[in-house]
């Protein structure tokens, strides 16, 4: 773990249920006296929440996939300039609602863009910080859309609602993620209740935990 604060992200596909269980690692930490930045991509900052609304919005045709590249890396410089580092060199704990891996997946292995020019462009705009920990939420297709039917209904934004085609290869591309580098992913099966999955999470995140004792 870097010095300061440890850096956590939540990574997975459509549905997993990142978000539910990044509120309640934050709750968690914070019951053993952790201090928390809880926080989402893109967005965590004023120019990276509009640029979601640019990314994510139903309006209009959308972007090319080269230019929702740049626009995921702009949003994330900002996000880890103005509230990641600082958060970290205060001692604090970032848990991240998706980050890089995010964009590996979605741009490149759903998309098609090289992951050597995804990472240059992280490089560039972020140099190339890099979570402790990247926690990846894996849930069944079928499980997925009976989340998100039931979060969403028929509401989609423009990335959620690309084709299945799209979203396997997104899937593919994270557990390869997961295979090339398991010193920083842990994988978790998100397939049962919210709560069998955090107690998957707290059991990965225990190491990180250890180095406070």
């Amino acid at each position: 773990m870097r010095e300061g604060g440890a850096f956590i992200a939540l990574e997975g596909g459509e549905g997993a249920g990142k978000s539910t269980q990044a509120r309640l690692l934050a709750e968690a930490l914070r019951e053993r006296g952790v201090e928390v930045k809880l926080t989402r991509e893109p967005g965590g900052t004023p120019g990276a929440e509009a640029i979601r609304g640019l990314l994510l919005g139903l309006d209009g045709e959308g972007w090319n996939l080269r230019a929702e590249a740049l626009l995921f890396a702009a949003a994330r410089s900002d996000h880890v300039e103005r509230l990641i580092r600082p958060a970290l060199a205060r001692g604090q704990w970032v848990i991240c609602d998706r980050y890089l891996d995010s964009s590996r997946a979605y741009q490149g292995g759903g998309g098609g863009l090289s992951d050597q020019d995804i990472l240059a462009l992280h490089g560039i705009g972020s140099q190339g910080l890099l979570p402790d920990l990247t926690l990846l939420i894996e849930v069944s297709p079928k499980e997925a859309e009976r989340r998100l039917t039931q979060r969403d209904g028929d509401v989609t934004d423009r990335i959620s609602g690309r084709d299945a085609a799209y979203h396997a290869r997104v899937a593919a591309a994270f557990a390869r993620f997961a295979t090339e580098d398991p010193a920083r992913f842990a994988r978790i099966d998100s397939n049962g209740s919210r709560e069998d999955t955090h107690r998957q999470i707290m059991t990965a995140v225990t190491p990180l935990l250890a180095h406070m004792a």
